[in-house]
């Protein structure tokens, strides 16, 4: 397989899952609600039940991207895997390389196969904020530092520091239309319909 693990990790991330979600359902998800084709757009326009597909699919693909590298290269290998993933995922290549998912879901992949013990923790952090906030994207920008502060905490390897200070400052970049909101007061809250 070689290199080509790469362009595999990055196809994988590229897979459009809340797209693809949208036209079985008949409607374009790009042009409802957010417009973002990620998880929580999904949720607010198809229902729990394929919010929820579109969550684990995003998931799987930026793990097994992960998991493909890392077996081949190590965990170099695996941190390159993983932020292919994530930006073929946020920036997809069937869709001109304009700006698409988030990248949380398929970053949540990648750090389940990396270090599973701060996912675990980065969860609860997201479960928790969203709990009391209602916001989802303040709840994936906190996971996300939680996420940055814990690789430093736990003194994991160099490999997967790096990981965490590019993966992390992805995440926050692409919802800082989100945290303006939320300060203006014009974030939709979770279960709301518009926005995101």
């Amino acid at each position: 397989m070689s290199y080509w693990v790469f362009l595999i990790a990055y196809i994988l991330g590229a897979i459009p899952s809340a797209y693809l979600a949208g036209k079985f359902n008949g409607i374009d998800i790009r042009q409802h609600g957010s417009g973002n084709m990620g998880a929580t757009n999904a949720y607010r326009l198809l229902g729990q039940k394929w919010g929820i597909g579109v969550l684990v699919c995003d998931a799987v693909k930026g793990g097994v991207a992960t998991y493909l590298c890392l077996f081949s290269f190590g965990a170099w290998g695996g941190v390159a895997g993983g932020l292919l993933a994530m930006l073929g995922h946020s920036f997809n290549p069937f869709f001109g390389f304009k700006p698409s998912g988030k990248g949380v879901a398929s970053g949540l992949g990648v750090i389940t196969v990396l270090i599973p013990k701060v996912m675990l923790i980065a969860i609860t952090v997201f479960v928790l904020v969203v709990a009391v906030s209602r916001y989802v994207s303040l709840g994936s920008v906190l996971a996300a530092l939680t996420v940055l502060v814990m690789v430093f905490a736990f003194n994991e390897p160099a490999a997967y520091q790096l990981f965490a200070l590019i993966a992390v400052s992805m995440v926050v970049f692409r919802h800082r239309s989100n945290m303006k909101r939320i300060l203006d007061g014009t974030e939709a809250k979770f279960g709301h319909k518009k926005g995101e």
